[in-house]
């Protein structure tokens, strides 16, 4: 490493390894604790019995993987604060997903989000639904395990894949060993490392520039105080309108269909705890994406007259937070730990989310539907046996993830590629009555083809700078050598590895179609399936079907929220009603399965997601 900059301690290492132990201990506990969880009802703590507190900082954590922890702050260094505007994004997510997509999901008490598409549509739709999701988690887990682990390594010295498998392992035994409560009570620990980790950089940030008025001066100097882009270009990467509209779009397939999400808000007790759930998490995303952009304006502070990344100390833009964290806090043992600690608290909230995420829509939409002749027991045997499938499997593709562009940018591009036409699929069963089977599998496929074609073509051709329109970085004031011969580009950020795409010839298309933002992604996704749908269903005789009302979003569910007493009831008596009465012929309840199903709790996101 540059000189001046420190490595990791042992302290560093205790610290960690003390992380992966209390989440591994909460795993073991809540798999004994009273008696162990004898039922699927157990492992649902109770049916659906969550309160929106821990189901919200629950959802909070999934969605902030690493990718958030090192990604976000040097997006903000690099491309200034117009990332702010997610906060008006992340509200109209939790208002589209609370008003429009948990009413419906709650009502019907199913346990796979993909069950609904059976329900409303076909079972094809529903295998299609299953795969895509399958596919889509796997690819994104991969990155949320990988990326972290390599930034980390190249600035920290810390174990590469010791670090990886660790992460999958801990991961694949708290999610198959303690149900719901072990990751819902992972997940509550990690917030809290996550702040911790953030507060540790902020607070010696402020310290070391003497005061916020200094960092936020210098921000405003280098121009990274760009709030307000309205530049309605839909090519340019982040203006107010690309993060608002593409945003908004991306996100909702996260929070609004996306089984790892969708899973835990509709375990709580009531469907007002589950909103609740939903708006609490809300004020939990604004903190986190004040405290990253913050971050990132300190990152800038500090070093606005010696970029690290152009002097060639780090080799892509991820590495900047840990280059950070060891060159201002080296001389605190176990503190840089404490951040690694943070991303990986990130990571394994995301990992264990997903891992249940894809065991329980396996068990649910794959193996149940084709051999109902299989005992509670058997299932409950197979789902904790997928848990530890797709744990090995999320690890292999943490391989693959090296191969993919900038971190926070190939996350989100998956989740638009996939995300959006499934967003379109769902909108058109919930939202438009007149959408028959034929419509919405003819406009999925549409969407997925218009969304691959764009996403696969970024990919390939990768947009010009006076797109992505990075702000000015210097090395005026640097005086150390740098280490080794990393290649760095101003063009584009490499994600951390040594590899470099030979220039190619740019088509036409290059500069105009596939230099669309990346969040535009997931819009076009569901723009295109929902307008082939409704063609398509209205030439294919759509409106002559009968569509069962509780399958759509009606006013009363709108107007509902204002009756805070006696409808609530009501309701929760009718849901439990619908169970008792329909489950058996409906293929829904699943008792040897919930409990993982639950207790993928605690995805992101997205993202995490994405959790970013």
């Amino acid at each position: 490493m540059a000189t001046g900059t420190g490595r990791f301690v042992v302290w560093d290492y205790v610290v960690f390894g003390a992380m992966l132990l209390i989440s591994a201990v909460i795993g073991v506990y809540y798999a004994f604790a009273g008696g162990g969880q004898k039922t699927s009802k157990d492992f649902l703590m109770g049916g659906r019995s969550m309160s929106a507190l821990p189901v919200a900082l629950s959802l909070t954590a999934s969605f902030m993987s690493a990718v958030t922890v090192l990604g976000t702050p040097a997006e903000v260094y690099r491309f200034g604060a117009v990332f702010c505007v997610f906060a008006i994004t992340y509200l109209l997510v939790v208002l589209a997903s609370a008003e429009i997509f948990l009413p419906v999901f709650y009502r019907l008490g199913i346990t796979s989000t993909y069950e609904y598409l059976e329900l409303r549509f076909n079972k094809y739709l529903r295998l299609c639904g299953t795969v895509l999701f399958i596919i889509q988690t796997i690819l994104y887990t991969g990155i949320v395990i990988y990326a972290p682990a390599l930034a980390l390594n190249q600035v920290t010295g810390f174990d590469l894949w010791g670090a990886v498998v660790a992460t999958g392992v801990v991961c694949t035994f708290y999610c198959t060993l303690g149900g719901l409560k072990a990751v819902v009570w992972t997940d509550v620990f990690q917030v809290g490392i996550m702040v911790a980790g953030f507060s540790s950089v902020i607070i010696r940030s402020v310290v070391v520039q003497g005061g916020i008025q200094r960092i936020l001066n210098d921000s405003y100097d280098g121009g990274r105080l760009n709030f307000w882009d309205f530049n309605p270009n839909p090519l340019q990467r982040h203006t107010f309108w690309t993060i608002v509209i593409g945003g908004t779009f991306t996100w909702t397939g996260i929070y609004g269909v996306n089984q790892a999400q969708v899973q835990r808000y509709i375990a709580c007790k009531t469907r007002f705890q589950a909103k609740l759930s939903l708006y609490i998490n809300l004020v939990g995303l604004w903190a986190i994406l004040t405290c990253a952009v913050f971050s990132g304006l300190a990152l800038y502070s500090i070093y606005k007259d010696c970029d690290p990344w152009t002097a060639k100390k780090v080799s892509a833009p991820d590495q900047l937070m840990p280059y950070l964290v060891l060159d201002i806090l080296r001389d605190f043992p176990g503190v840089p730990g404490l951040f690694v600690a943070s991303a990986y608290s990130g990571t394994l909230s995301t990992v264990s989310s997903s891992i249940n995420a894809l065991a329980a829509v396996t068990v649910e939409d794959l193996v149940k539907p084709y051999f109902r002749s299989l005992s509670e027991q058997k299932l409950s045997w197979i789902s904790k046996g997928m848990s530890l499938f797709y744990g090995g499997l999320c690890i292999a593709m943490a391989a693959l993830a090296s191969l993919m562009g900038g971190l926070l940018q190939a996350a989100l591009s998956i989740f638009g590629m996939v995300g959006g036409p499934l967003l379109g699929l769902f909108s058109l069963g919930i939202l438009c009555p007149i959408t028959n089977p034929l419509g919405a599998f003819v406009g999925l496929l549409s969407g997925f083809v218009v969304s691959l074609w764009v996403g696969i073509g970024a990919q390939i051709y990768p947009p010009l700078p006076e797109r992505t329109m990075p702000l000015k970085l210097t090395t005026i004031g640097c005086e150390t050598e740098p280490l080794g011969n990393w290649t760095a580009t101003m063009a584009m950020p490499i994600l951390t590895t040594l590899s470099h795409a030979p220039v190619i010839e740019r088509p036409v298309l290059a500069d105009h179609w596939y230099s669309l933002s990346y969040l535009y992604f997931s819009t076009l996704g569901t723009l295109v399936t929902i307008a082939v749908g409704i063609i398509v269903s209205l030439l294919s005789g759509g409106r002559k079907q009968n569509i069962d009302r509780k399958l759509l979003v009606t006013k009363e569910d709108f107007l509902s929220n204002f009756a805070f007493s006696k409808p609530e009831k009501k309701e929760k008596v009718e849901v439990l009603n619908w169970k008792l009465h329909n489950l058996a012929d409906e293929g829904i309840d699943n008792p040897a399965f919930n409990h993982i199903e639950m207790n993928f709790t605690d995805n992101k996101e997205k993202v995490n997601g994405i959790h970013i």
